[in-house]
């Protein structure tokens, strides 16, 4: 019944905590719906991955800005929100607490989203299984390549995608063993 990412985007923000792979997984998954089909609700959930992995690093500015518009878009879209089995109004709580403790300059906590439709619980408790994940774990805030993946991961294929992009923009010849 639920999308395997969004299921997948539940693993790594509770278990793993990390959250530029939920922003990745759901961000992969919107992105292969056409352009007129893409549905906003993913990109509340992927900025709120986004506002946290912020927040974590201590850019508060950063977590501010992307947990104020996804507090917004979880508002504009409660019944998609809900239908994906979350309970709407404790979220909009949640952010909205938590953008509060932003404000305030309150150091990083990891928030768990209030999952509330009994067979989107069964289902996360599932993909954990497969996974052969507990069921919840906090950030380990020693990990620094979790901390900082934005950084450290491996690039090389997306800026060789790129440079091959530009090549073929500017009417260049690529060979293709490159």
């Amino acid at each position: 019944m639920y999308p395997e990412p969004y299921l997948d985007y539940l693993v790594q923000f509770h278990v793993e905590r990390d959250y530029f792979e939920c922003h990745e997984i759901l961000e992969e998954y919107w992105k292969s719906a056409p352009a007129e089909k893409r549905q906003p609700v993913w990109v509340g959930l992927i900025q709120v991955a986004v506002g946290l992995y912020h927040h974590r690093r201590g850019n508060l500015n950063g977590a501010s800005k992307m947990l104020t518009s996804a507090h917004a878009l979880v508002k504009e879209h409660h019944e998609e929100i809900e239908r994906l089995g979350l309970d709407s109004m404790a979220l909009q709580r949640l952010l909205a607490e938590r953008l509060d403790e932003i404000q305030k300059g309150m150091p990083y906590r990891s928030l768990t989203l209030p999952m509330q439709a009994a067979d989107l619980i069964s289902a996360y408790k599932a993909a954990c299984a497969r996974q052969n994940q507990p069921e919840h774990r906090d950030s380990d805030m020693s990990d620094p390549f979790l901390l900082n993946k934005h950084t450290l991961r491996d690039r090389s294929d997306v800026l060789a995608e790129r440079e091959r992009q530009l090549q073929l923009r500017q009417g260049k010849q690529i060979n293709p063993a490159d």
